[in-house]
């Protein structure tokens, strides 16, 4: 079997791994079940242009993840699986860069050997199959970065063709997830540049060209949503990216190490011999005696470096920081682990044999960890999605078109797993809520409502649930709150392991029993109070 050949299998077997691993486990919530269901009513509604949540626009991040998603459920239906085939196809893609990216700066050998490491990796294996817009970005910058240092490496002048698949990369990586999908490629390939002494390159580039392909993947939805909807480009960039990355005020603050450990997790055990090829170098530098030069690491070893470092340390200044943010810098990681493998099995003074049965076993061991890890996360899913909810409207006779009322908390994951066609109605105290600010799932529907006030008719006060539906015996509705909540007209037909279910007295159901994991009392009131409080203090959604 030829080399290349072995190559294409890893490729191949790795892939399948990914996607067989993605069909085990619910959509966890807020991530998944939001983002999912923004692309499946995209489907449902026929409206392309306009993401929403429960039909509330949504513009957090641009629409390319909604648009395969809608297409992919289009496919094969409407599932988890098919929501997940579009990071897992993106995460495929970062594979398949890779390889071809590092055997052009390394041997077959080394190519196929950093393939594994990133293949049978948390960030592979779990981060590829999570639905939502990091995977995509990281992908695409990941093309970005090698189509353009290819180019650059051809000779005298960039390689025209692939620095306009280096365009090509940078717009969708923009429609993926915004500005960073050109500023990191750019910011990477700048400091490169600079330190292999190829900045003069820059002005070869085929600007004109590139910028035109640029401009027509990545302009036109910027352009027609702006038109529809004023403000809302600023309320993407400015408040979303730029006043996310410089504000203190957005959720998940972490201290200035937590990339660091990130990369620890997402890359173990392999990130071990990344460390091990840093110290290589650092050896090879003070040994160095000819001249500077020969300190100076080669230019696939420097991309590496400066690919990593250059994102990390970006991502490490904002207060706000998601372990999905350290996704595009595991290529690099796996490419400059796979090259430090050599170095420590020398010292190590292993034959050929017993480095081919240390690696099979560090492979077995890194994909246990993340078919473990698939595993833990089914179960706590469970523990907050409404997957049981959705199977007991399903049995009550419940069709998707009647009106499911949500009091004082958010179930994201419901309208796919019941395949709504009507939006839920969220009853919580929003003119108080209006009174503070806040990065949680209720500031989030209220900026989204600004936009088209309309859409803010499924935002209305307990009232409505107290007075309105019980005078008028509306048939066809459902209540869902966390337990437990007692509700005058409303019988509790259903107790699940997050959530209860609630319809009118007159619908003639007899109460569920209770479940042992219905313990907590909530009051019907208790909503203002939350969201004065969640205003004052962040809460945990909403920030991805």
């Amino acid at each position: 079997m030829t080399e290349q050949r072995k190559s294409r299998l890893t490729l191949a077997a790795l892939f399948v791994l990914l996607l067989m691993l993605a069909a085990f486990r619910p959509l966890a919530v807020p991530d998944e079940g939001r983002y999912g269901e923004i692309g499946r009513w995209m489907l449902v509604s026929g409206d392309w242009l306009t993401p929403r949540l429960n039909g509330i626009p949504f513009f957090h991040k641009p629409p390319y993840l909604y648009w395969l998603e809608a297409l992919s459920l289009a496919t094969f239906g409407v599932h988890s699986w098919a929501l997940r085939l579009v990071p897992a196809l993106h995460a495929g893609l970062m594979l398949l860069a890779l390889y071809l990216g590092a055997r052009q700066f390394a041997t077959e050998t080394i190519a196929r050997r950093a393939v594994w490491m990133l293949g049978t990796s948390l960030s592979f294996l779990i981060g590829g199959q999570y639905v939502n817009h990091d995977m995509l970005v990281a992908a695409w910058i990941g093309v970005a970065i090698w189509c353009f240092a290819l180019a650059f490496m051809h000779g005298d002048k960039p390689h025209a063709a692939l620095a306009r698949w280096g365009f090509v990369a940078c717009a969708f990586g923009v429609l993926s997830k915004g500005l960073i999908g050109v500023a990191l490629p750019g910011l990477v390939l700048l400091i490169w540049l600079l330190w292999t002494r190829q900045f003069k390159k820059i002005f070869y580039l085929p600007w004109i060209s590139g910028l035109l392909l640029f401009g027509l993947i990545a302009a036109p939805w910027f352009w027609l949503a702006g038109q529809k909807f004023p403000g809302m480009l600023d309320y993407m960039f400015g408040t979303q990216q730029v006043a996310r990355f410089s504000a203190t005020t957005f959720n998940n603050a972490q201290p200035w190490w937590f990339y660091g450990l990130a990369l620890l997790v997402l890359l173990f055990p392999w990130v071990i011999f990344a460390i091990n090829q840093a110290v290589a170098q650092a050896r090879r530098a003070q040994t160095a005696t000819k001249s500077i030069a020969d300190a100076r690491p080669g230019a696939g070893t420097a991309l590496g470096w400066i690919w990593l470092l250059a994102i990390i340390g970006f991502f490490s200044i904002p207060h706000s920081k998601i372990i999905g943010y350290a996704l595009p810098v595991m290529p690099p990681l796996a490419l400059l682990a796979a090259l430090g493998w050599d170095d420590a099995m020398a010292r190590l003074k292993l034959g050929a044999p017993a480095q081919a049965r240390w690696f099979a076993a560090l492979c077995v061991v890194s994909i246990g960890i993340a078919i473990g890890a698939n595993l833990a996360a089914a179960e706590y899913t469970k523990k907050y999605a409404t997957q049981d909810i959705a199977q007991a409207l399903e049995a009550a006779g419940a069709q998707p078109s009647d009106t499911v009322y949500l009091l004082n908390d958010f179930a994201y994951d419901l309208p796919f797993y019941r395949r709504a066609s009507t939006h839920m109605v969220v009853l919580q105290d929003w003119p108080a809520l209006r009174q503070f600010p806040g990065d949680d799932w209720q500031h989030e529907m209220l900026e989204g409502a600004d936009f088209e006030p309309p859409a803010a008719g499924v935002l209305q006060t307990p009232r409505l649930l107290a007075l309105d539906l019980t005078q008028r015996g509306e048939r066809g509705v459902w209540v869902l709150a966390r337990h437990k909540v007692e509700l005058g007209g409303f019988v509790r037909v259903f107790v699940g392991r997050a959530w209860s279910l609630y319809k009118p007295l007159d619908q003639g159901t007899e109460s569920a029993p209770e479940s042992p994991e219905a313990a907590e009392e909530i009051s019907l009131g208790s909503g203002a109070q939350q969201g004065q409080q969640q205003g004052q203090q962040r809460g945990p959604a909403g920030a991805a």
